[in-house]
């Protein structure tokens, strides 16, 4: 699927010798991931060209002339689709002219050189672990320096990830956003700008079901029974009166494994719960707390009479879904390190046999879509799983492939210039039969 690339606005420059160049402002899930000219990317492409030849997305023409403004727009949203296509393709992203390239302008973006730092990753229960890395140390990389320390086998690091965490008070946490595998965990840190910010393992899957996967590796049992206490002391896992005395009794004679599979019962066990937010049902400015797992989102909305109403959105009845950004995008001192205000994600469901727009206004509308498109990756390879037949070919955990599958599973990603919303990303994810030229 197509990653949240976005280059939302651009800036004049000039360089040493008095010529005007423009500055990209690249943002990665809400957040600034470099600054870049149309020359490097040119440069770069050039080089991806030489390796993958036409299967490269087109690249935005050289301009001699100089441009218009509209002429601007159409290069900076050319850009754009390039950078969301060119990330679809899985081969891509371990290509090392490819990941060479995006390492050296984070670092470059925020003047950071190379070197060795120690780097704290918080584990679900809040202990950290110190392991010393390179700044220019790729998430994937760091994954598997803290899988290695930790003792978890390499062929189940896929099920985990790392993550910026803001923990806050009361023992409060948000899952800001998952690192790309290309992103660099230390220079993702310092650029946040994030008030108690940490970097975070934390599993990466939404299926309760996958624990049974890991239940033979001790490393992998212990991370998943540390984030099953901690999601259910944080409330986002909700066990009964019944289940939590039960669980308390397993809790005190480290039985983790009764543990586990008593918490699979539980309800929004292994969900990702956000922000308290705001929705548009069943009514404008509706409070709503979204928990997402096992392919659904399930909202507690606040009526505007205080009584509470559970609503839940099964996944597969929803078509597609869009991230908008509907504010203003330039301070005094240049583009903002985050587009994390005035953000909504609008999702179009079936509903008593027709379809209906919902709208979610959430500071992490990027991450909820993140968490939509991993439940969407889970049931692609359950069907695939349950369905050999249909020869659909899906990522394994930790590895990469490109997905064919008869059910629409599409990225569809636009920027409107000069508008005052602003579509960051559309994704097409409606379950009905395609073409596989259309995936």
């Amino acid at each position: 699927m197509k990653m949240h690339f976005c280059i939302p606005v651009s800036q004049q420059r000039f360089d040493a010798l008095g010529g005007r160049y423009v500055l990209y402002s690249v943002y990665l899930d809400g957040f600034l991931f470099c600054r870049v000219r149309y020359s490097q990317l040119h440069r770069w492409n050039e080089q991806l060209r030489r390796v993958f030849g036409n299967c490269l997305p087109s690249f935005p023409p050289k301009y001699y002339l100089a441009m218009t403004t509209s002429m601007a727009d159409e290069r900076r949203d050319q850009l754009e689709q390039y950078l969301q296509n060119v990330t679809v393709d899985p081969n891509m992203l371990r290509c090392d002219i490819f990941v060479d390239f995006l390492k050296l302008v984070q670092l470059d973006t925020f003047s950071i050189t190379t070197k060795k730092v120690p780097l704290d990753v918080f584990l679900p229960d809040e202990r950290s672990i110190k392991v010393e890395i390179l700044t220019s140390d790729t998430a994937e990389r760091v994954l598997e320096v803290v899988s290695h320390k930790i003792g978890l086998r390499r062929e189940l690091v896929g099920y985990f990830g790392l993550f910026l965490i803001r923990f806050g008070k009361e023992g409060k946490l948000s899952v800001l956003k998952k690192l790309a595998d290309f992103e660099l965990p230390y220079v993702s840190l310092r650029s946040s700008q994030v008030e108690n910010c940490k970097v975070g393992l934390r599993k990466w899957y939404l299926d309760p079901s996958l624990d049974s996967r890991l239940m033979d590796c001790k490393a992998a049992v212990d991370l998943i029974y540390m984030q099953a206490i901690q999601d259910i002391k944080k409330e986002w896992a909700k066990p009964t009166a019944v289940q939590r005395q039960k669980l308390e009794a397993l809790q005190k004679e480290d039985n983790q494994t009764k543990f586990l599979e008593l918490s699979r019962g539980i309800r929004h066990y292994g969900y990702i719960q956000l922000d308290p937010c705001t929705c548009d049902y069943p009514e404008p400015g509706c409070g709503a707390v979204l928990s997402v797992g096992n392919n659904e989102i399930s909202c507690c909305v606040t009526l505007p009479d205080n009584q509470t109403q559970d609503v839940i959105f099964q996944m597969n009845r929803v078509k597609c879904w869009q991230v908008t950004f509907l504010g203003t995008l330039l301070d005094r001192d240049g583009p903002q390190q985050t587009l994390n205000q005035n953000l909504e994600l609008r999702f179009q469901y079936s509903e008593e046999s027709r379809w209906q727009w919902f709208v979610i206004y959430t500071k992490q509308a990027f991450w909820l879509s993140s968490c939509l498109k991993k439940m969407i990756s889970e049931k692609m390879a359950k069907l695939a799983a349950e369905n050999p037949e249909m020869q659909i070919e899906v990522p394994e955990p930790g590895k990469s492939k490109k997905c064919h599958l008869q059910q629409s599973q599409k990225d569809i990603s636009s920027f409107l210039p000069k508008k005052s919303k602003i579509k960051i990303a559309e994704v097409d994810c409606g379950f009905g039969t395609t073409k596989e030229e259309d995936l």
